[in-house]
Parts: C-alpha cells; structure tokens; sequence
C-alpha cells in the first residue's frame, strides 16, 4: 500500500462511526461495507487531506484509484471517485483502460451516478472521440449499469446536450423493465427539459416510454415552461 492511501486510511479510520456504518450498509442493501463517515464529513476530510497531501503524481494516480477501488468499505470508492474529480483534467484517452472498469465494478447507483456525468461526461467533452468506443457501445450493453451511464453522462452539459444521441440511447432502452435503465430515463429527460422543455415533452409525448420515465421526465415541465 503507497503512503498516500496510508495516510488516507488513517485519517478516515479516526473518524468511523459503527452505528452509522451499519445503518449505511443497510440502506445499500449489504452489498457494501462501510466505515460509518456522514457524507458532510468525508467531503470536508478528502478535500483537507488533497490540501495537505496533494494530489497523486499522474504515474501514481491509476494505482493509488485501484488501491482505493479494492478496500471494501464503501467510503474508499468514494475518495477515489473524488481524487479523480479534482484531478480530472490531467486525465487523457490512455487512461480509459482504468477508468472503465470503475464502471463495471462494484456497481452501485451511488458510485455509477458520479462516475458518468462528473468523470466520463468530462472524458466525452475532451475527447469526443471517445464516444463511439464507449458509451455508443455501453447502450447496447447486457449490462444495465453501462446503459445507465451513457444515459447519464450528458447530465450536466445544457445547451451542449448532444439531443440527437440522448434521444437515440433512451429509445434503444425504452423497452427496458429495469428500474435503474427508466429512473435514468426520467432523469436525463427531466434535466435537459431544464435547457429544452419543449423538445423533451414533445419526445416524450410522441415515444412509448415507461410511465415511469414518462413522470421523472415531466415532473417540472409546467414550472419550467412558466418561466
């Protein structure tokens, strides 16, 4: 184990909380262990321990994000995922052979819902030439998972939304009885509708989606359209 992940294991050991942690694995079904850190808490120690420890040397980064990837608490994954936010813009298409499996491991909502618009969403816009190597691929996946996050990964890019493959991906899996695949649907929708609530509620009136997808999508549309 490098000192860097020493260091971080010592820190987030001092602040453990058992009770809580049994209440966390709880909530995500056991499929997870955790050390019992509140949310607030662990955003405030991985963002001192990066101020005082930096982040890792790129040559460093892909084994100090596995190392992390590996311990089976569940707030490990999450300073990762927070390791490569901040040092996100270092990143280069050579490094999507070690980013991708972070998608396909340890799968959750909880760790697929920052990797896809926060890191891979980041990658598409810096590369697009990425794109159809990836998440052009992940939509036709058997993994839901991956289809949730090609649908996602546009989550955050407004008027840069590529419509036309949003639209695309959603209409490839609209048939899908998957929770996580419709909740992902919805979410998409309901927040491009944020950019083009007209262009999301004729899509959805006009295309057999899930009612599922149909309520996420339109939950704000009349507030948006008002404005």
């Amino acid at each position: 184990m490098s000192f860097y992940v020493q260091e971080l294991v010592a820190l987030y050991s001092l602040h453990s909380d058992a009770g809580y942690a049994e209440w966390s694995k709880q909530y995500m079904r056991s499929q997870f262990d955790f050390l019992g850190i509140r949310s607030p808490v662990r955003k405030r120690l991985i963002k001192q321990f990066i101020k005082s420890h930096g982040l890792p040397v790129k040559e460093e980064l892909k084994a100090i994000i596995e190392t992390l990837w590996r311990r089976p608490e569940r707030e490990y994954q999450y300073a990762a995922i927070e390791i490569v936010m901040f040092a996100k813009k270092n990143l280069s298409p050579e490094d999507m052979p070690w980013l991708v499996p972070l998608l396909m491991t340890k799968q959750w909502w909880d760790t697929i819902d920052l990797l896809s618009p926060q890191i891979m969403g980041y990658m598409f816009t810096a590369y697009p030439q990425l794109i159809p190597d990836y998440p052009d691929r992940w939509i036709d996946n058997a993994d839901f998972w991956l289809q949730r996050s090609a649908i996602l990964y546009q989550l955050n890019y407004k008027e840069k939304t590529d419509e036309s493959r949003l639209f695309r991906y959603i209409l490839q899996c609209a048939g899908s009885n998957e929770f996580f695949v419709q909740k992902a649907i919805g979410w998409a929708l309901r927040q491009y509708a944020r950019t083009s609530p007209e262009k999301v509620q004729a899509f959805v009136s006009t295309h057999p989606l899930k009612p599922l997808c149909q309520r996420e999508a339109l939950k704000h549309i009349g507030h948006l359209r008002s404005d």
